[in-house]
């Protein structure tokens, strides 16, 4: 495809972005399979890729294409059946700080304040913290996100905008390698997921943090991503293809949008998804 080879001009954030550790996060050979009474179901087949440190990637297909399985293994909550998944060379065995997922649902603790529920993931990470100063890392992060005024209320008491807020706060407290993202805008209005989008990837180009993240919508991950990882059906799902975008960064939504490799990208995309790799009930 012509779009993916074509040189553009970067700023200095990609320069430097292009420095950094090549396979700084490794998949190498992934499958994974569960027995059943039918026999071996294989979710993921011979899955292959290389995440650069400070990377953002996306990753985008259709519902049972084992996108979740892949980033749970990513997160230590699931093992691959075969192949490795590294993290600066060093397999990944277990759940780590230096590795932290946000959901959907965001999961917070309801009895606890939003500032509580933030402080509980910090505390855990820097036990040999003092008391002020992990007090003040919590402040910093919700201060980030525009939550310093809502500190004191509980997840019922604030929108679920806040609540993802809340839950991405939590994440980048305890600053982790790689953020990894499962649909977090998913259960959003419109409104409220665009105003989301723009600060997350205001957040990620001041912490340079890895992020791989789960989405469904393909405008999405063309505003945000790097990388668009595009996977095929499953069972036995695999990679199908990898689109590197091209549009430079800090990110302009209206200027992405009018330019026609916008649309060129889209349309692939959409190709993919929907003729070449098209979602069957079977």
């Amino acid at each position: 495809m012509q779009i993916i080879n074509q040189t553009h001009s970067q700023t200095k954030s990609n320069q430097l972005q292009t420095q950094k550790a090549e396979n700084f996060l490794e998949i190498k050979g992934v499958s994974k399979i569960y027995p059943t009474s039918d026999g071996p179901y294989t979710v993921l087949e011979e899955v292959n890729l290389q995440v650069r440190e400070g990377e953002f990637v996306c990753i985008i297909g259709h519902s049972g294409c084992g996108k979740s399985t892949l980033l749970n293994m990513v997160s230590g909550l699931n093992k691959p059946t075969e192949g490795v998944i590294c993290l600066q060379g060093q397999p990944i065995a277990e759940p780590g700080p230096e590795r932290m997922m946000v959901f959907q649902n965001y999961c917070l603790l309801p009895w606890l304040s939003v500032f509580d529920n933030v402080y509980l993931a910090v505390d855990s990470v820097f036990p040999k913290k003092t008391q002020a100063q992990k007090r003040a890392i919590v402040k910093e992060h919700l201060a980030m996100v525009g939550l310093a005024e809502a500190a004191d209320k509980k997840p019922h008491q604030i929108s679920g905008g806040m609540k993802q807020r809340v839950a991405i706060a939590r994440a980048l407290a305890i600053r982790p390698q790689v953020l990894i993202l499962d649909e977090p805008f998913g259960a959003l209005d419109a409104i409220t997921k665009e105003e989301l989008q723009e600060e997350l990837l205001q957040i990620w180009c001041n912490h340079q943090v890895t992020v791989l993240m789960i989405t469904h919508d393909i405008d999405e991950a063309l505003f945000l991503a790097d990388t668009i990882v595009m996977m095929t059906n499953g069972p036995a799902a695999k990679i199908g293809e990898v689109l590197k975008i091209p549009f430079s960064r800090p990110r302009n939504r209206r200027r992405i949008m009018e330019d026609p490799q916008y649309y060129d990208l889209r349309n692939y995309a959409l190709d993919f998804l929907y003729r070449r790799c098209p979602h069957s009930e079977e």
